[in-house]
């Protein structure tokens, strides 16, 4: 490149933002990142994905200890208690070694990390307000903006932390709450609630429209919400909050019918917000560098990730799309190569999303729903997991795997699951479609015996019609 300090400076040390500097040093370029964290990372590996998946797994353990140790002839004396410091305590340990590995990968690759809060100050130019006050600046040859994304606000509902609180406020409550509402029926609200709602509290969501986990296949989201039902999570759907006042005895929401009706008040000792997320693009300089954005606020790029700056790029949460930490990376790798003279590319049909509940909901490519919509002819194989000999043996027959097939070319369009593990289930089928397999490719190919994987052989089965087990 040029004889600039930096061949790459990137602004977010997130997913997208700490990939991407790693895989541009290792192609040999010169590479700066900046956040505005003192740990990198990012909302996922600080305040999002690990610290859930940490609690998620301590909670689920805890449920199994109550109600399903019995199943496997496991006789438990005395009350199984939660230990929530302990938890946390544990939760805290997973971040921290997670924070620290990053850091350590940095140093590896002789990047250069900087706390503060970055900005662009002029083309290949970006200031940093350092957390000690200070001020510097870093002089670039091309410039990365994967500043992610933060909790989208609700009207009528102001974050206090305490008892109004966001998903980084969830992870963080210094003890079970009696009553929690919960609003939102995304990932992060079934999330939460399932941990909260396993650890004793009494959990009711919230959404505004008609069904739970928008965008997910339609026979998944009824399993998903069946099932979270039997474990204790109550829902109110096509349901709207308008306000929330803190009281004495909680936190009072007013809530009415999302077509319109009459109002009614729940009370909660502690409300969570999850309605979704927003980009972070405010505070970068992005109007004086001539850097276009949605009516939404997402950043504008090309097939590139070039923004409408010469030399400015941007990737993840911040550009829209797929809000997931490894579409971001996928992005972060892509642009690195680009900016190194090769051909960075991601398969947006073949990105895997995944709800860390129990069982698991994962899923990649197309809906029923969509192939419907767009009037694609096609096949469906589906599997339950009551037929997997592994899961009965596991005591996990929750669950079925569905495949959707071209009915002309067999291609596989899409592949939704609920079931035990279904986040690593679904790899099978993203590295498939990637190469464009057929069902019959999936079902060809040997499965060993007995693994909860023989379910996605047996869908692959279905879709011509002919399960060997059911």
């Amino acid at each position: 490149m040029s004889d600039n300090p930096y061949d790459l400076v990137v602004i977010g040390g997130g997913p997208g933002g700490y990939v991407c500097a790693i895989r541009a040093a290792q192609l040999g370029m010169k590479v700066a990142c900046v956040d505005m964290r003192k740990t990198l990372g990012g909302t996922c590996l600080n305040v999002g994905c690990i610290p859930s998946k940490a609690l998620l797994h301590s909670s689920h353990l805890f449920a199994e200890a109550k109600h399903g140790a019995a199943d496997h002839g496991i006789k438990i004396t005395g009350t199984v208690k939660a230990d929530l410091a302990a938890m946390m305590a544990r939760k805290d340990s997973v971040v921290k070694a997670n924070v620290d590995g990053i850091a350590y990968l940095f140093k590896k690759h002789k990047i250069d990390w900087i706390s503060g809060m970055g900005r662009i100050d002029a083309a290949g130019e970006v200031g940093v307000a350092l957390h000690d006050g200070g001020d510097m600046t870093l002089v670039t040859d091309a410039i990365v903006l994967a500043t992610g994304s933060e909790v989208a606000a609700l009207p009528g509902v102001e974050l206090d932390g305490r008892m109004i609180v966001d998903s980084a406020g969830a992870l963080a409550l210094p003890k079970v709450p009696k009553r929690m509402t919960v609003i939102g029926a995304g990932v992060i609200g079934l999330e939460l609630g399932s941990v909260w709602s396993r650890l004793g509290a009494e959990v009711t969501v919230i959404e505004y429209l008609d069904h739970v986990l928008p965008n997910m296949d339609a026979e998944v989201r009824k399993h998903t919400q069946r099932i979270l039902k039997k474990q204790g999570l109550t829902f109110r759907l096509s349901t709207k909050v308008t306000e929330a006042k803190k009281t004495s005895k909680g936190v009072s929401l007013t809530v009415e019918p999302a077509a319109g009706g009459e109002p009614e008040t729940l009370v909660s000792d502690v409300v969570l917000v999850a309605i979704g997320r927003a980009p972070h693009s405010l505070g970068l300089g992005l109007d004086k560098n001539g850097i276009e954005r949605t009516e939404r606020g997402f950043i504008k790029v090309d097939e590139r990730y070039q923004t409408t700056a010469k030399g400015i790029y941007a990737i993840g949460d911040v550009i829209g799309g797929m809000m997931l930490a490894h579409k971001a990376e996928e992005e972060g790798v892509a642009v690195a190569e680009i900016l190194a003279g090769q051909a960075g590319h991601v398969n947006y049909d073949a990105i895997p999303s995944v709800v860390y509940t129990w069982p698991e909901i994962a899923a990649v490519g197309k809906t029923e729903e969509q192939l419907k919509s767009a009037g694609t002819d096609y096949k469906v194989g589906s599997f339950p997991f009551t037929a997997n000999g592994r899961a009965r043996a596991n005591n996990d027959t929750d669950g079925f795997v569905k495949i959707l097939a071209d009915a002309r070319t067999d291609r596989v369009l899409g592949c939704h699951i609920i079931g035990p593990s279904a986040g690593d289930l679904i790899q099978e089928v993203v590295v498939g479609m990637e190469f464009g397999a057929s069902a019959e490719d999936i079902f060809r190919a040997s499965h060993a015996h007995p693994q909860l994987g023989e379910s996605i052989k047996e869908a692959a089965l279905a879709v011509h019609g002919r399960p060997l087990h059911l």
